[in-house]
């Protein structure tokens, strides 16, 4: 009895009816999708989901396109390319918010990044900051070509480390006519400066690392890995920062799915350290739209980044009162709420 009424107080504190699921079990959806209300087969007159492959620099990148209800080929659609978090795979929070925009009107795509999840290359999990900004540059080569896109209308939506890389990919690829961040992450700087910049004393130590890592790859040794992770419940709970506490319960328990990892190559961090997504974003142009969580402890990110942006003047931050940085990635009425927002500013700068 008294989990009954935590379980509903729990749904209820949530947004949840109090018989819902928390867990989204990618087993159950033949296209393997890791959100609540996803798809499950396609049917006509709304919205549907079409798993596509295309090569970019010689790998495999698979990718879902998502068309909105009574999808006409002869007709045109604005469209909105969907970058997916670090670790993530398309099949998850890219995914729920590609389906979302689909419902709006849109063709939506989101595409496994080079060398991680169901994309080609090799080593797995390389991480680079200009293969995941070639990524978001090779989404919009394909979708620009697919039936009924109206390459004229393109928008880009960047969540999590797809943020980041969302701001650096705009800053050059004026394809993109407007831009949008939800819970923005600067890889870059986290990883250079640690979680809340806690690790500057270490920044040499790890470049270190990251050197020996990668000359070991050269002389052809095994692959190291940083990030990789299988805790225990009281090694989670123990974690300093909310994000991480409840990213490994998103990745792995409620929305787990098996193409979804935390761990990079070791020797990407060369890379990664002197990236900022920062860097030039006086470039960016377009119209800018920033959601974050107001209790997100990655909000430093998108505060920093917002007043640097320079060049563009119609440009907000949204805050979505409540939420954690994972909270916006499926707690129902914080996505109903991030929709809301980029449906209108969609509607208004496609």
């Amino acid at each position: 009895m008294k989990n009954t009424v935590k379980a509903t107080f729990m749904s209820a504190l949530l947004g949840l009816s109090a018989g819902e699921a928390l867990a989204a079990d990618y087993k159950k959806n033949p296209f393997t999708l890791a959100y609540d209300g996803a798809i499950s087969k396609n049917e006509p007159g709304k919205v549907n989901i079409h798993p596509v492959s295309y090569k970019l620099n010689g790998l495999d990148i698979a990718a879902n396109v998502y068309t909105p209800a009574n999808y006409d080929a002869k007709k045109t659609y604005p469209t909105v390319v969907v970058a997916h978090p670090n670790g993530g795979v398309k099949e998850q929070v890219a995914g729920l918010y590609a389906q979302r925009l689909a419902e709006q009107g849109y063709i939506t795509i989101t595409a496994d990044a080079a060398y991680q999840g169901a994309s080609g290359g090799q080593p797995r999990s390389i991480d680079k900051p200009a293969y995941r900004i070639e990524d978001i540059h090779g989404m919009a080569d394909f979708i620009s070509q697919f039936a009924g896109v109206d390459d004229k209308r393109l928008g880009l939506l960047g969540i999590c480390g797809g943020g980041g890389y969302s701001l650096a990919a705009a800053q050059t690829d004026k394809r993109f006519k407007s831009l949008a961040t939800v819970s923005m992450f600067n890889s870059g700087r986290v990883r250079r400066n640690g979680y809340n910049d806690s690790q500057m004393d270490s920044i040499a130590q790890r470049l270190q690392q990251a050197s020996a890592a990668r000359a070991q790859e050269a002389a052809g040794g095994a692959v190291q890995y940083s990030g990789d992770a299988n805790l225990t419940d009281e090694q989670i709970a123990k974690l300093p920062f909310e994000l991480y506490r409840q990213g490994y319960e998103y990745y792995w328990k409620s929305h787990a799915h098996p193409n979804s990892t935390f761990k990079y190559t070791t020797s990407s961090l060369i890379d990664l350290m002197r990236f900022d997504a920062t860097d030039h974003i006086e470039l960016i142009d377009q119209p800018l739209l920033m959601i974050a969580g107001s209790k997100a402890d990655s909000l430093y990110m998108t505060q920093d980044a917002f007043p640097k942006a320079s060049g563009t003047s119609d440009k907000e931050v949204f805050i979505i009162d409540g939420a954690t940085h994972i909270e916006t990635y499926w707690v129902p009425r914080y996505v109903d709420t991030a929709i809301g927002k980029l449906t209108a500013f969609y509607a208004r700068t496609l």
